[in-house]
């Protein structure tokens, strides 16, 4: 019989295709006597097994997504040797997938995961707040990691895991040190202006904290990026430090809600004669390790990395081996005093 399919050999021997698949592949979990049965067939009939369509297979059952939002981000950067290593522990294929800033990651996700055949994605960065319908169209497990959405009451109603840091709360901290500091006239570099992803939660931090001090919230103390700049670089961070310096805003510490921003406006602090801490003290956040190497050393947010990339792998796995419950995680950050604020008490 030319072309013979383990379809065929199935009906022959009255058996299940995966029965046939599993005697083709030496699995000793079936019955002996069909096993030879099945293998008799098929050498009888002269079948050939289609590894091609078996490497197929295998891809398929080993593929894992990365879909990071900012490739050029340092913090994402520190993340992905660690979702290899997890990765590697389960024997999956770790593919990195970048997306721009402007990209609707919903969609673009159902697109990979089709094109690609992939097992699972984790979602790094960005936002994910569509409907429903959308995430439904995702064929593959997902999980979402430091995506802003994640922690939201609409988000974690959702039938989606996630592993994130509560960016409010910790933004809010961030200020609330700086007020025990002794400082009043707090700035922030936020992200663009109606951004709605962290740099709306850490903008909402910074604002809570001043409101709940009883300091006047003073509006030209919140400074947006450049829209006609890359967001969470340098240069932008540069861009934006030098306008509010230029204001001639009185203010005494600015909490900019990046490392890599911070790293910019520390340029721009320097580039008008002023000093850190002296006359501007700087907080950052990620924890980036660009922060522990600037002069003085900056104060920032660290994030769990480790545990928040451990969690992520461990949640999509479940999703693959058929757990269906959803875990929402939300890991502690951690304030790094470093020699960038000054104590005004």
């Amino acid at each position: 019989m030319a072309g013979l399919t383990i379809k065929d050999i199935a009906r022959i021997c009255n058996v299940s295709i995966s029965t046939v698949s599993r005697a083709i592949n030496n699995d000793h979990g079936i019955n002996s006597q069909t096993r030879e049965r099945v293998l008799q067939v098929a050498k009888q009939f002269g079948y050939v097994p289609n590894n091609s369509a078996r490497n197929l297979k295998m891809a398929e059952s080993n593929t894992i997504a990365l879909m990071s939002k900012g490739m050029n981000n340092p913090f994402f950067q520190g993340m992905y040797p660690y979702f290899q290593q997890e990765l590697e522990k389960y024997n999956y294929e770790f593919l990195l997938h970048s997306m721009p800033e402007e990209i609707d990651e919903g969609y673009e996700a159902e697109e990979i995961a089709k094109e690609k055949r992939l097992k699972g994605m984790i979602f790094l960065g960005g936002r994910l707040d569509y409907p429903e319908a959308v995430l439904g169209n995702i064929q593959v497990p997902f999980v979402l990691c430091s995506v802003a959405s994640a922690v939201s009451v609409n988000m974690t109603n959702m039938n989606v895991s996630s592993v994130s840091i509560d960016d409010e709360k910790e933004a809010y901290k961030v200020v609330k040190y700086l007020i025990r500091m002794g400082h009043r006239r707090i700035a922030i570099i936020a992200g663009k202006k109606h951004d709605h992803t962290v740099a709306f939660l850490r903008e909402s931090g910074y604002r809570r904290a001043i409101n709940e001090s009883g300091i006047e919230m003073d509006p030209e103390l919140i400074r947006y990026l450049d829209d006609s700049i890359p967001e969470y670089t340098e240069a932008n961070g540069y861009a934006t430090m030098k306008k509010l310096l230029e204001s001639g805003t009185d203010f005494t510490a600015v909490f900019v809600i990046s490392d890599r921003m911070a790293t910019g406006a520390y340029k721009a602090i320097y580039d008008s004669g002023r000093k850190i801490p002296r006359d501007i003290s700087v907080v950052g956040f990620d924890g980036i390790e660009l922060s522990r190497y600037l002069y003085p050393s900056l104060t920032t947010v660290v994030q769990p990395v480790q545990k928040m990339v451990k969690s992520s792998v461990e949640l999509l796995r479940a999703q693959i081996l058929g757990d269906t419950t959803k875990k929402h995680l939300i890991y502690d950050a951690e304030l790094s005093e470093a020699d960038s604020v000054r104590n005004l008490l």
